[in-house]
């Protein structure tokens, strides 16, 4: 029984980058001998393992075969018998499909080290367009590993469209997209997974909402950049300026679906597109599994986002309207995400990207005037049910207007 490090435990070390978990594979071994050796079986699919005192994934060697669509659609063979090389064959890409032994020395039959050092994500065979998953992760590494130079090679990219003309990207289950979509938007350039996903014609498939939005004009006075879902994504990589969270990114990311239903007599202006985009929004949630919170936070930015801007020009009642929405006397760190996506898609502008926005202070200087009227003084004064509700609501008006 042999135990090799692989995949991107190898890669990052060579990167010189943090390696933050490792994943092994073991040669020689059936699950009796793991068991026995005090291991803990956790693979649904096929043998993996924890170590009893790493907590680390051990996995025997294992060769696939496609019997199927999809994911799934795969017969594994795992045994004594199945060597380091043939477990390397199956892998994705060539700078995951490296090993080190136990004496640290590489094992590289795909050369993936030199890809490393080239700055290409390549795949390891053919049999990479029978997984539409690897179509995704590869989204992800792109979107990863932008910032240190690398591309993806020609001829994968051709394979990633063959797996959309074929139809393997669409049997990918929508739990699936949202993790590596949702893993993807926590990187430094998130922008990237959805570049290279409508590069290969999946975003059409997978996120249509916002692929529909590319070739939308915009005015070219408030967006330089004219397209919508160049906008998008600028937006997008505006968050991670912002270090806003992975809500607040995914919120941007569907701000503006609304202009992708403009009728073609209204452009480049979007009258309701805010309204518009409600009902994009939330199919786009329901259909990936998208975290109620999430949910919650995209359909407020989508609803406000317009508002924010002309912050300016509300009336008193309608910035208490928008603090209510937001909840934002019960929950003003939702306010602070509303306003933070607003920034990233007022930034989000050929040429405006260092802009000062002045919303947010005006909009919690409302808040700070509304909070501070006193609730309790109405039941005092004799009022009772709805006329608490009414009164309370004309003195925070009243305060707004004075602040």
């Amino acid at each position: 029984m042999q135990t090799y490090l692989v995949g991107g435990a190898v890669r990052d070390r060579l990167l010189g980058l943090d390696v933050t978990e490792r994943d092994w594979v073991v040669v020689g071994a059936t699950p009796e001998t793991m068991t026995a050796a005090g291991f803990r079986p956790v693979g649904r699919d096929f043998p993996v393992f924890l170590h009893p005192d790493t907590g680390e994934e051990y996995a025997l060697a294992r060769t696939e075969r496609k019997a199927g669509r999809g994911y799934h659609g795969f017969e594994f063979h795992a045994g004594p018998e199945v060597t380091l090389s043939e477990d390397l064959q199956r892998r994705d890409l060539t700078v995951n499909a490296m090993a080190e032994d136990d004496q640290g020395r590489l094992i590289d039959p795909h050369d993936g080290r030199t890809d490393l050092e080239n700055r290409v994500l390549r795949h390891v065979s053919p049999a990479f367009v029978e997984d539409p998953v690897r179509l995704l992760r590869l989204a992800r590494f792109h979107a990863r590993f932008r910032p240190l130079g690398f591309t993806v090679a020609p001829a994968t990219m051709a394979l990633l469209r063959r797996m959309v003309a074929n139809g393997e990207v669409d049997h990918l289950v929508p739990e699936r997209v949202w993790a590596e979509m949702q893993r993807s938007l926590a990187l430094d350039e998130p922008q990237q997974f959805f570049r290279l996903l409508r590069e290969t014609g999946a975003l059409a498939r997978l996120l249509p909402e916002l692929d529909a939005l590319f070739g939308v004009p915009q005015p070219p006075r408030h967006h330089p950049e004219i397209d919508t879902g160049e906008h998008t994504l600028m937006a997008l990589a505006q968050t991670v300026r912002l270090q806003a969270s992975p809500a607040v990114r995914f919120a941007v990311l569907c701000h503006d679906f609304g202009k992708a239903l403009t009728p073609a007599d209204k452009l480049p202006s979007h009258p309701g597109h805010e309204a518009a985009g409600i009902e994009p929004v939330r199919a786009a949630c329901e259909r990936l599994g998208v975290p109620r919170a999430w949910r919650e936070l995209a359909l407020l930015v989508t609803r406000w986002h317009l508002h924010i801007h002309r912050a300016d020009q509300l009336r008193p009642a309608k910035l208490l309207d928008l603090l209510q929405a937001a909840d934002a006397f019960r929950r003003p760190e939702r306010l602070d995400d509303l306003l933070l996506a607003c920034e990233a898609d007022a930034r989000g502008r050929t040429g405006l990207e260092d802009r000062t926005y002045e919303s947010p202070a005006r909009i919690r200087q409302a808040l700070t005037a509304a909070a501070a009227v006193d609730a309790g003084r109405f039941a005092a004064e004799g009022l009772k049910g709805p006329a608490i509700g009414d009164a309370l609501r004309q003195a925070r008006i009243k305060a707004i207007a004075a602040a």
